[in-house]
């Protein structure tokens, strides 16, 4: 897929006020630091699509961008942050919850990982509830560029064990670096295909 426009739509933290257009939707969400502003950026060709910072945390709303006008890119808040209050903590998980269960428009989640790091419970306790709600999801490895081809071998190998003891069969994931544009092309392949199939599926 070649985007050939990337435009910011509205940021809020209440579901009934996203977009009603019938667009697919892809949502991106991780761990705070994550680099997931970096990796939308890299996705979009865009430098500053989605806000970067030098201080985790910083998205803490819902924000909707529209790809090549027929499907939405969401941005949603960092999850795992212990600079973020509790009480800011207890309402970014609200709305994050009342996304993934009420809108009917979501196609897809992309959880982030940081490849250089053993999985971590809070990443594999959001990927369960993502499976138990019956939510599609894929996994994105970030930062794939701090390591040497072997090790990025290896730790998606061990990450892929980790996750077979718990899931009968592993969900899509994807190795990509910003600073490279590892992986762009595999993830964005990856939405065109399922955009496809939704269209053949809505035509039948």
């Amino acid at each position: 897929m070649k985007i050939t426009s990337a435009e910011f739509v509205m940021s809020n933290s209440d579901v009934a006020k996203c977009p009603k257009h019938a667009f697919p939707e892809y949502a991106f969400i991780g761990r705070s630091n994550v680099g997931k502003s970096s990796l939308i950026n890299m996705l979009t060709n865009r430098k500053s699509l989605a806000k970067t910072s030098g201080r985790p945390g910083k998205t803490q709303l819902i924000n909707h961008f529209i790809i090549n006008n027929n499907w939405y890119l969401v941005d949603l808040p960092g999850y795992g942050y212990a600079r973020v209050s509790k009480s800011s903590k207890q309402t970014f998980q609200k709305f994050i919850t009342n996304y993934f269960e009420q809108r009917r428009q979501l196609v897809s989640a992309f959880v982030l990982v940081d490849i250089r790091h053993d999985p971590q419970h809070i990443d594999l306790e959001f990927m369960q509830y993502l499976g138990e709600s019956e939510i599609p999801f894929g996994i994105i490895f970030t930062k794939a560029d701090k390591l040497k081809p072997n090790a990025i071998e290896k730790h998606v190998n061990d990450y892929c064990k980790v996750l077979l003891n718990t899931w009968e069969e592993l969900p899509p994931y994807f190795i990509t670096s910003s600073t490279k544009k590892m992986g762009q092309d595999a993830v964005l392949d990856f939405i065109e295909a399922t955009n496809k199939e939704i269209a053949h599926l809505r035509n039948q």
